[in-house]
C-alpha cells in the first residue's frame, strides 16, 4: 500500500513538473514572438554615407502634433565600428525638425532638443516621407 502511494505521488509530481516546464517553454516562445513584430521598412534615397529606413508600422502621433517613428541607419560600409543603428525619433513636421528619443536602446530621452537636419539628405528624406503619411 505504501509503495503504491509513493508510485502514485512520484508519477503525479513528474507530471506536474512536465506541465510546469511546458507552460514556461510555450510562454517564453510567445513572448519572443510578440517582441519580434514584423516591420514595414521604407527606404529614402541612398547617399554616399549609406541608407536610412523607417518603419511604417511604428508611426505614432504624439499629443503635441509631432510624430514618433522607428528608423534605421545602414552605413555604406559595415564593420565593428560602423554598424546598423536603430533610432526612435520624433519629427516636428511643421518645423522640419527632429530629435532622437532613443538610439539602439530601450531607454527614452524625452528631453532631447529639437534639431535641424542641417542638410542631411537621409534625415530630410525620412522627415519628408513620414510627414506625408496619412493616419
Amino acid at each position: 500500500m505504501i509503495q503504491t502511494k509513493n508510485n502514485w505521488l512520484s508519477i503525479f509530481l513528474r507530471n506536474i513538473l512536465v506541465l510546469f516546464v511546458s507552460i514556461i517553454f510555450f510562454f517564453g516562445i510567445s513572448i519572443k514572438e510578440s517582441d519580434a513584430l514584423p516591420h514595414d521598412w521604407v527606404g529614402v534615397p541612398k547617399t554616399t554615407y549609406g541608407e536610412q529606413l523607417w518603419d511604417r508600422k511604428s508611426i505614432k502621433r504624439n499629443e503635441d502634433g509631432s510624430v514618433r517613428v522607428l528608423s534605421k541607419f545602414i552605413p555604406k560600409t559595415n564593420s565593428e565600428i560602423t554598424q546598423d543603428i536603430i533610432y526612435t525619433m520624433e519629427i516636428n513636421c511643421f518645423e522640419k525638425a527632429f530629435r532622437d528619443v532613443s538610439v539602439s536602446t530601450d531607454e527614452l530621452n524625452n528631453f532631447a532638443d529639437w534639431r535641424d537636419p542641417n542638410g542631411d539628405q537621409l534625415i530630410l528624406g525620412v522627415i519628408g516621407q513620414v510627414c506625408r503619411v496619412e493616419d
